[in-house]
C-alpha cells in the first residue's frame, strides 16, 4: 500500500484464502497442481478427439470442445495463483491482476453458461424437432453462436470491469477468498458500497435466465424421451443429453452457491469450499462426464490416444 499525506492507497491486495493449510501448503499445493494438470490434458484430449474424429464433426460435439476449451482458460485464469499463494509467504496481487482474473474469470464463465444454453437449445431441436435440425442447426449457425457466446461474455462485464476500476480502495486490503472476486474486492472500497446487491441481482438474473431456458428445454427434451415406444430408443436420446445435463447441474449448483446468496454470509471455510467446487471441481468433473458417459467419445479418446 502507497501512503499520501491523509490516506492509504491501495496498490495491491492480501489474499486470506487457505488460512488454515499454513503447515500443509505443500500438501495442498500438489494436490491442486495434480488437478490442474487433469483437468487441461483433458480438456485437450476430449478437443483433439472431437476435431480428429471426423464421425464427431456435428454441431453436439464441436459445442462440447469449445466448452472443454474454455475451461483450459477458465481455470488457468484462478489456479496458478492459488498455486503460488499456497508455496509462497507473499500472497499478494496487484490492484491491475485482480481486475484481470476477475474480468477473464468472469467472462470465460459467462461465456461457458451462454454455451451451455445453447447446447440445450441444439439438443431440444435435435430431439424435439428432428426433421428440421438439419436445416436448423447448419454449420453456418453453429459457427455464429459458438462465436456469438464468446464476444457476449467478454464483452458483458467489460463496462462492471471499468467501473471497479474507479472505485477508491484505501484499506484495509486483505481479499476474504482464495482468489479476486467482485463481492470480496468491493466490500474493502472506502466508498458506498451499495453497489453490491446491484451486482449480485445482475448475477442473479442473467443465472435465472439461463436456468429457465435450460430446465424449459429438457423438460421438453424428457417428455419427448419418453413417448419413445423402445427402450433402446429411450437409452440412447438419454445417454445423449446426460452428460448435458451432468454438466449443467455441476456448472449452474457451484455458480448459485457462489452467486444467489444476496446478503446472505457464510464462515471462511465455507466460502472457500463454494469458490473451490465453482473453480476447480466443477471444471475437474467435466471431461469425465463428457468421456464416460458418451460412447462415440469414449470410442474417438481411445482411438486418439492409440494413435
Amino acid at each position: 500500500m502507497m501512503k499520501g499525506n491523509q490516506t492509504t492507497v491501495v496498490t495491491e491486495f492480501l489474499f486470506s484464502g487457505f488460512p488454515q493449510f499454513e503447515d500443509g501448503g505443500l500438501l495442498f499445493f500438489i494436490s491442486l497442481f495434480v488437478i490442474y494438470m487433469f483437468i487441461v490434458t483433458g480438456n485437450l484430449t476430449v478437443v483433439f478427439a472431437v476435431r480428429m474424429d471426423s464421425r464427431l464433426h456435428n454441431p453436439m460435439y464441436n459445442f462440447i470442445s469449445i466448452f472443454s476449451f474454455l475451461e483450459i482458460w477458465y481455470t488457468t485464469a484462478t489456479i496458478p495463483k492459488m498455486l503460488s499463494n499456497l508455496i509462497s509467504k507473499q500472497r499478494t496481487i496487484s490492484m491491475t491482476g485482480c481486475l484481470l482474473q476477475m474480468y477473464f474469470f468472469h467472462s470465460l464463465g459467462n461465456s461457458e453458461g451462454i454455451l451451455l444454453t445453447t447446447m440445450a437449445v441444439d439438443r431440444y431441436i435435435a430431439i424435439c424437432i428432428p426433421l428440421r435440425y438439419p436445416t436448423i442447426m447448419t454449420p453456418q449457425l453453429c459457427a455464429q453462436l459458438s462465436t456469438g457466446s464468446c464476444i457476449f461474455g467478454f464483452l458483458v462485464l467489460l463496462p462492471e470491469i471499468a467501473w471497479i476500476s474507479t472505485v477508491p480502495f484505501c484499506g484495509p486490503n486483505q481479499i476474504h477468498q482464495i482468489f479476486c472476486d467482485f463481492e470480496p474486492v468491493l466490500r474493502l472500497a472506502c466508498t458506498d458500497t451499495s453497489m453490491i446487491l446491484v451486482e449480485d441481482v445482475i448475477h442473479a438474473v442473467a443465472i435465472i435466465f439461463s436456468v429457465l431456458i435450460i430446465t424449459v428445454s429438457y423438460v421438453r427434451i424428457i417428455t419427448v424421451i419418453l413417448r419413445i415406444p423402445s427402450i433402446e430408443g429411450h437409452c440412447k436420446a438419454f445417454s445423449t443429453c446426460g452428460a448435458h445435463l451432468a454438466v449443467f447441474f455441476m456448472f449452474y449448483g457451484s455458480v448459485s452457491l457462489m452467486y444467489l446468496r444476496f446478503s446472505a454470509t457464510f464462515p471462511p471455510i465455507l466460502d472457500t469450499a463454494f469458490a473451490l467446487m465453482f473453480a476447480v471441481l466443477a471444471p475437474l468433473f467435466n471431461p469425465i462426464i463428457y468421456s464416460l458417459r458418451n460412447k462415440d467419445m469414449k470410442m474417438a479418446i481411445k482411438k486418439l490416444l492409440c494413435s
